[in-house]
């Protein structure tokens, strides 16, 4: 079993589409990556939310996830806005407490958020009230959270290739060829 810094160095070097911009960055992938792996093994749920740019990025996460041609166990991963329609009406303290009182009935076991997108919009806040969430955010440099900017022509390119690295991940974990203790 190999550790997940040196395992994650590896597929990123063995990736066939140019992914070497990923390698200067897995110190601060693997961290965040450990912390998923870990809850998503523990049972929690992820609930997947984006900003309206990436909206498209956020279907093809929920229609390839758990595809049965996998052929893995699926994963307790889900859709935000799927759970709850009126996401965006979520704009004070006390709606925001409800909602987190009804994810907390709901999962028992625990959730996370997996948000994609920039760093002020309102769903980001909503990512940032707890900690330990998958967060890829867009023009916002938090310390332990994937960082990409707006600006990069080749923006969606990387969040494929970092989801195909997310999902290689994943694999993994599940079969036991990383060690995350």
């Amino acid at each position: 079993m190999r550790s997940l810094l040196e395992w994650t160095l590896t597929a990123i070097r063995e990736e066939s589409s140019d992914f070497s911009w990923m390698e200067e960055y897995r110190y601060d992938w693997v961290p965040v990556i450990h912390s998923t792996l870990e809850r998503l093994l523990e049972g929690q749920a992820m609930l997947v939310v984006t900003d309206p740019g990436r909206r498209w990025f956020e279907h093809y996460i929920l229609n390839t996830i758990n595809n049965p041609a996998k052929e893995r166990p699926f994963l307790p991963i889900f859709s935000l806005r799927s759970l709850f329609q009126n996401l965006q009406s979520l704009d004070n303290h006390e709606r925001l407490s409800l909602f987190e009182d009804m994810l907390d009935i709901t999962y028992p076991q625990g959730y996370f958020f997996w948000y994609i997108g920039d760093g002020g919009h309102p769903y980001a806040k909503l990512s940032f009230r707890t900690e330990h969430n998958f967060q890829w955010l867009i023009n916002e440099a938090i310390n332990g959270n994937l960082v990409l900017r707006d600006s990069d022509p080749l923006l969606d390119i990387k969040l494929l290739q970092l989801y195909r690295l997310f999902e290689h991940s994943v694999e993994a974990a599940v079969f036991g060829q990383v060690e995350l203790t």
